[in-house]
């Protein structure tokens, strides 16, 4: 056997690899042996089929398997030990001699690489990046104790309908006289929310209403949306489209939904038995200190975007586009040349950040221990939680979902992607100048329109 490699300029090179029938003979008699142990054929008994027939049968595919798993295993060995910095995989390349399985037991195959660029971007204290911060406005923290309120808020009873009520009832289907439809479409305790009927006019029907009174409304106009319909009256979305005419409802029930009282129980509900939220400007202050943790996450990521654009533009880096292109296409099967050339500039904008990621983790011998994406795990989910308002997880639980993240490959390698990404930025925030910059969230969000 025998591997060498050309240089056919910077960013190309072809590696060549001979392979004689010795390099693979010996296997493929052991294959052959463990075949006819196994193969089945009529006339002979089992392990007695004589080899020479097995050979015929199973010679040609098996030599082909030997000589790929030796052409995977030599090219993966030889560019380790070479210590080649190559981009995607090696393709065969057109210069490749078509080869006779059925003749030849010599083989030469050639494949074409790419090489990554070397990579030589400089950066101290004389680069400046912006780092922005949220400016938590007032009506912010208002929005988010508006939300934690009516989250922890409960339906009282009220004695009068005025907007924001809700009514429950038994409806029924009327006739043209004004009278109820024997077996038409009826609901017991079927629940109206004032505020969402949908015409101005039937809304004012209910004002002023009490436990006892009647009304009667065209049901469709009030809900003219089928999927509410039919919820309302326990029906298909397809009757639910069939329905007209007026119903009447006898209230039974009348409830108003009242947020939850702003005091030291709501904060325990909120927070837990052992906070220390005390009144309502800890509470405020403690929702601006959440909001602006909510916004970290965007904040690093403006900052990652900044740091990217200017390096990939200040690293001028060169690539074999024609190979990449190639190779896109061949690990690709589901996209087309077309779209790769589409997308092709954005593809090389993403690998010129990778390769200089590359550079930094290995310059500054950076990794990533499990520990350390057990925490990211946790922060991930701790955050998924605040989302729905729950920020005392017990800690079982938490683990626990951690646990679940980490089990899934894809799960665990984003991780792993976003802790290594943010030590590279950490580096790279060390030795430049980081200038804080407080902004509007209506800033920050323009920042973003045109990603």
């Amino acid at each position: 056997m025998n591997i060498t490699r050309e240089n056919i300029d910077e960013l190309n090179g072809q590696i060549r690899l001979t392979i004689e029938k010795n390099d693979y003979q010996t296997n493929v008699e052991d294959v052959l042996k463990d075949y006819r142990k196994k193969v089945n054929m009529p006339g002979f008994r089992p392990g007695k089929v004589p080899a020479g027939l097995v050979k015929k049968m199973y010679g040609k595919s098996i030599v082909v398997d030997e000589v790929n798993k030796l052409i995977s295993s030599e090219l993966s060995k030889y560019m380790v030990e070479e210590k080649l910095d190559i981009l995607g995989e090696p393709l065969p390349s057109d210069d490749q001699p078509e080869i006779d399985w059925e003749t030849q037991e010599d083989f030469e195959f050639i494949f074409d690489i790419g090489y990554a660029p070397e990579v030589a971007v400089k950066f101290d204290k004389r680069n400046k990046f912006a780092y922005h911060t949220i400016k938590v406005a007032d009506s912010m923290i208002d929005e988010q104790v508006n939300a934690y309120t009516n989250q922890h808020g409960e339906n009282v009873p009220a004695d009068v309908v005025n907007n924001d009520e809700t009514v429950r009832g038994d409806i029924a289907q009327l006739d043209a006289e004004g009278k109820v439809v024997e077996d038409g479409l009826s609901a017991e305790m079927a629940l109206i929310s004032v505020a969402v009927i949908k015409d101005e006019e039937i809304k004012k029907l209910f004002e002023g209403k009490k436990v006892g009174d009647e009304v009667v409304f065209d049901l469709s106009k009030a809900y003219p949306n089928e999927t509410e319909l039919s919820y309302l009256l326990n029906i298909e979305k397809e009757a639910a489209a069939e329905v007209s005419g007026d119903f009447k409802i006898e209230i039974k029930e009348i409830n108003k939904f009242v947020p939850a009282e702003i005091n030291e129980d709501f904060f325990k509900k909120l927070y837990g038995e052992e906070t220390e939220i005390k009144d309502e400007a800890a509470f405020r202050s403690k929702i601006e200190n959440e909001i602006k943790t909510a916004f970290t996450p965007s904040s690093d990521y403006k900052f990652t975007l900044d740091v990217r654009d200017t390096l990939v533009s200040k690293a001028n880096l060169e690539f074999p586009e024609a190979f990449l292109k190639r190779w896109l296409v061949a690990t690709n099967k589901e996209i087309t040349a077309e779209q790769i050339e589409k997308d092709f500039e954005n593809f090389l904008a993403d690998l010129k950040w990778q390769v200089i990621k590359e550079n930094i983790i290995k310059d500054n011998e950076l990794k990533v221990e499990d520990s350390e994406l057990v925490e990211l795990a946790k922060e991930v989910a701790a955050a998924q939680f605040r989302q729905y308002g729950m920020f005392d997880v017990p800690a079982e639980h938490l683990d626990g979902f951690v646990q679940q993240m980490l089990s899934k490959d894809d799960e665990r390698s984003r991780l792993y992607q976003k802790a290594m990404e943010d030590k590279v930025v950490e580096v790279i925030k060390s030795k430049v100048t980081v200038e804080d910059k407080e902004t509007t969230k209506e800033e920050f969000d323009a920042f973003f329109a045109n990603k």
